[in-house]
């Protein structure tokens, strides 16, 4: 017990209250053990980011209450993205999830090197580059995941078995980070590349008038269209365009040529005609699994990334009536519709 004067005893509490404080601040925080923080890379209104955390809430959500941040790196400009981060990193501390998960390229790119210094356990999914170019896993060994693999080649070697004398192909994509990624590790840095006898030609648009004169001239020089991703497309004023999926059915609508495509979301009766697609659910549910065998104890090091899934057949029959196309059986046998 604290004996003295008056004036010594404050004295005395004021310095052992300053002490538990400091005391306090110094220990580490205890982390939130029903809280799962995801961060996205994009925003709520894409598809794909709807269709994976559907799948996140379905796997997780009756044990773990989820907090989601969206770091919105499709609309925003790049010179705003790190600043995104450091909001993203704000919050973990303030919440002290149990886990992380990690929605896409460029959420891993921006948060891997700061969340790889904790004993935080990362999920990530959706990552098309090499996990490597984002942090070393010889010295982090707190995050794993679910790898995406789109599979482009296979789909375009496809589209022959459907365009009867397809010769060229014109593949559009946005210059956003998993577009880039695109073209450094499918098309291995270039332009143009031939694939099972149809010449190839992949182009990225940054501004949202090119890819309309894209569209529309594509008659002159090739047979069929791919769509890839747009959703960081802007107009020439700098304004993102992609508020309510325009761009897929102004581009559908416009295609001189059949337009296929390679996510679930961009198929559709005023979309693409489809072919072998890849879903956000099955990234989703990949990485809840993942989520659920490190929270019951397995160390993230001792589970490898998986790949989600090898793409399923995915049409739209109005699409395909238009372009008066018709499945080869062994496609048909296999082959969902979205109408």
């Amino acid at each position: 017990m604290l004996t003295g004067s008056v004036p010594a005893l404050r004295a005395a509490w004021r310095w052992l209250w300053a002490v538990l404080l400091l005391v306090a601040a110094t220990l580490p925080a205890r982390a939130a053990d029903d809280v799962i923080l995801v961060v996205e890379s994009y925003n709520a209104e894409m598809q794909w980011d709807a269709n994976y955390k559907e799948a996140l809430q379905e796997g997780l959500g009756k044990k773990y209450r989820l907090e989601y941040f969206q770091m919105d790196t499709k609309r925003l400009p790049r010179e705003q993205h790190a600043a995104m981060a450091d909001k993203a990193w704000a919050l973990y501390q303030s919440l002290h999830p149990a886990l992380v998960i990690l929605g896409d390229d460029a959420a891993l790119k921006l948060l891997a090197q700061r969340l790889g210094t904790t004993g935080t356990p990362v999920v990530y999914l959706g990552i098309n580059n090499n996990p490597r170019e984002y942090f070393d896993a010889k010295v982090t060994r707190n995050i794993t995941g679910v790898l995406e693999r789109p599979i482009l080649k296979r789909n375009i070697a496809l589209v022959s078995e459907l365009v009867p004398h397809v010769k060229r192909a014109l593949v559009l994509f946005d210059t956003d980070i998993t577009s880039q990624v695109v073209r450094q590790e499918t098309f291995e840095g270039k332009s143009r590349q031939l694939i099972g006898g149809t010449l190839v030609e992949l182009k990225l648009v940054g501004q949202w008038e090119q890819w309309q004169a894209e569209v529309l001239k594509a008659k002159d020089n090739y047979d069929v269209i791919f769509l890839g991703l747009y959703q960081a497309l802007h107009d020439g004023a700098g304004k993102s365009v992609n508020t309510t999926d325009q761009v897929a059915r102004w581009t559908a609508a416009h295609a001189p040529v059949p337009i296929f495509g390679f996510w679930d979301w961009a198929v559709g009766p005023d979309k693409t005609i489809g072919g072998l697609v890849l879903y956000g659910r099955d990234q989703g549910k990949a990485a809840a699994e993942i989520a659920l065998r490190i929270l019951a104890g397995t160390p993230p090091e001792r589970i490898y990334p998986v790949t989600a899934d090898r793409g399923k057949f995915l049409y739209s029959r109005k699409q395909l009536q238009r372009f008066h196309l018709t499945l080869p059986a062994h496609i048909a046998a296999d082959a969902s519709y979205t109408d």
